[in-house]
């Protein structure tokens, strides 16, 4: 049990140490994490919803599971364009 806390309070301190030696500073760096989170949290729910529907309309069938393929590549490819840096403000 101790080994476990030990590892998440190493992983913590991993992720703030990497995060603070990029450009632009901890706080900046975390304003991105969060919005990837939350524009990951949106394409999944759109990719559940769509494989959800793919699932009762067509179940059974490759053109049901080539569909989802489909979907998941274009809401991956969404994923990578969204989620780029942004410039850092300049105050």
């Amino acid at each position: 049990m101790r080994g476990f806390f030990l590892g998440v309070v190493l992983i913590f301190v991993l992720v703030v140490s990497t995060l603070s030696i990029r450009p632009g500073g901890l706080r900046n760096q975390l304003r991105n994490v969060a919005r990837r989170l939350r524009l990951a949290l949106v394409l999944g729910g759109i990719y559940l919803l769509a494989s959800g529907v793919f699932r009762l309309a067509l179940p059974g069938s490759t053109a049901g599971d080539a569909a989802q393929v489909a979907i998941a590549a274009v809401l991956a490819i969404t994923f990578l364009l969204l989620a780029q840096e942004r410039q850092l403000e300049k105050r």
